[in-house]
């Protein structure tokens, strides 16, 4: 609009429209031109994608939003579960759709406050109303229900499924900095305890992940400085005492020359891009020492390697497998692929089993680690078979009379032999478990009972004294086990004697 005023009541005057009409075209340019810069604007503050706001709007939002208020607003952070299952499975087109699904739900559920998608599979919720505040746990939970409607994705039928961790503005958090720190603790913690739930940050969280984070750091530093080891547990026959077999360890040796258990450093396989690198590591030193093994005249039948669920995901596991050993000369039927239960069951999705599948195929030999202490569930041995079933320690610890762990030893045992798979015992430390566990049916066992786990030149002198394909070599047991109580030598001397 354009005023033209006067002193007097008048019509626009000639020059005075000619004005005004050359006024239309400069204005009609700033307008264009403000058009473009508030589209600009709104297209790098909105996910296109979903049509939410992206970080940039969220950064934004938290660094405008009141501090000064303990309890006035807090955070969600979520994370889809299933995004890489779906891109892997049914393409990334069926990705997308899978999040702009879970978009609308999510900002429909927690509607009026603000939801954001902060890219991938990430979103956040900065949770402002009261009925929300009041009751966190019950807000995130009516953000699962809502999402547990199957979607249709390209076709498919797809279950979002999410965690969430969250927090609030409080006197341990008082900047909007420190409370999404807070909430990404608490979705980690979230992911690390168990996917699909809800976590609510206190201040102990943060320990742990810190805690981790100097692990994935110690353990990133000695990957460069090559002070990742390979040390090995042997394997043995419960009737003659020979060394069938071997699983190799890692082992992670300090700046100052300590060796360190695995267990001391698990956390740091949370990170996926460090489980990868642990496993294409201990791949290499695995092929490089049965290389030495070999040329040194000492037999190593087969070698056990544990892998993480990160390895199910970033490529094929087989095709690393074939790159490590193929080049070294070792077949792959010599080595034994470890699977922990946790990663071979509590994943519902096809990733795993195909991976399996394709190691059999080529040869390699594959192992449900640990059994027994995850979901324990026989059926998933049917679907994807696996060569061999290593019984938890948890259990060969507790073989005594009247124990529920007999039992269930002994069936899955029986179990086992009918599905033509082998067993492992994992964790002896007595021969009174070792002759229970043969005496049972179960052939193999590994643990401190034989030999603790040693490295590659330690290896290579067992190997040559009680290696099942050594002329002349003896039993494991001899001048390694601790004395046995009268009642008991006479079963293991007979055992010895009946094995020649």
């Amino acid at each position: 609009m354009l005023a033209i005023y006067s002193r007097e009541a008048r019509a626009p005057l000639p020059d005075e429209r000619d004005l005004a009409e050359s006024c239309v075209d400069l204005c009609a340019t700033a307008l264009r031109r403000n058009e473009r810069i508030v589209d600009r604007e709104r297209r790098a503050s909105i996910d296109a994608l979903t049509g939410l706001p992206n970080r940039s709007a969220f950064d934004a939002a938290l660094a405008n939003i009141r501090c000064d208020e303990p309890g006035s607003w807090g955070l969600f952070v979520l994370d889809l579960d299933n995004l890489k299952i779906v891109n892997d499975t049914f393409g990334h087109l069926a990705g997308d759709a899978l999040i702009r699904t879970a978009a609308a739900r999510i900002s429909r559920t927690v509607a009026p406050d603000v939801t954001f998608r902060l890219g991938g599979d990430e979103f956040a919720v900065i949770v402002q109303a009261s009925s929300a505040l009041a009751d966190l746990e019950a807000t995130a939970e009516k953000i699962f229900g809502d999402l547990e409607a199957p979607a249709i994705c390209e076709g498919h039928s797809v279950v979002p499924r999410a965690t969430i961790g969250g927090a609030v503005l409080g006197p341990s958090e008082p900047t909007a900095v420190a409370v999404n720190e807070a909430a990404d603790f608490a979705l980690y913690h979230a992911k690390e305890t168990g996917r699909g739930g809800f976590v609510r940050y206190w201040p102990g969280i943060g320990s742990r992940i810190t805690h981790r984070r100097d692990a994935i750091r110690e353990v990133a530093d000695a990957l460069a400085d090559g002070r990742i080891e390979a040390h090995y547990q042997p394997i043995v026959t419960l009737d003659t005492n020979e060394i069938i077999g071997l699983e190799a360890l890692c082992r992670m040796r300090t700046v100052e020359g300590d060796v360190i258990p695995a267990r001391a450093f698990h956390q740091a396989t949370a990170d996926a891009h460090v489980a990868v690198e642990l496993t294409q590591r201990m791949l290499a030193k695995v092929a490089e020492d049965m290389v030495f093994w070999q040329e040194a005249g000492v037999p190593a039948r087969q070698v056990g390697i544990n892998v993480s669920t990160a390895d199910f995901y970033t490529g094929s596991l087989a095709r690393k497998v074939e790159q490590a050993f193929g080049p070294a000369g070792i077949g792959l039927e010599r080595l034994m692929i470890e699977v922990s239960e946790d990663v071979y069951i509590g994943r519902r999705d096809r990733v795993v089993a195909r991976e399996i599948e394709a190691l059999r195929a080529a040869g390699v030999r594959v192992a449900l680690d640990d059994f027994g202490t995850g979901y324990a569930s026989l059926t998933h041995l049917v679907n994807v078979p696996v060569d061999i079933i290593k019984i938890d320690q948890a259990f060969v610890a507790r073989l005594w009379p009247d124990d529920p762990s007999l039992v269930i030893v002994d069936g899955l045992i029986g179990i086992a032999r009918r599905l033509g798979i082998c067993v492992v015992a994992e964790g002896i430390e007595t021969e009174v478990q070792a002759s229970q566990l043969w005496s049972m049916g179960c052939k193999l066992g590994q643990g401190f009972a034989f030999a603790h786990a040693a490295d590659r030149d330690a290896t290579a002198a067992l190997l040559r004294r009680h290696a099942a394909d050594i002329v002349g070599g003896t039993p494991l047991y001899a001048g390694r086990n601790p004395a046995l109580p009268e009642t008991e030598r006479p079963a293991a001397a007979a055992r010895r004697a009946a094995a020649g």
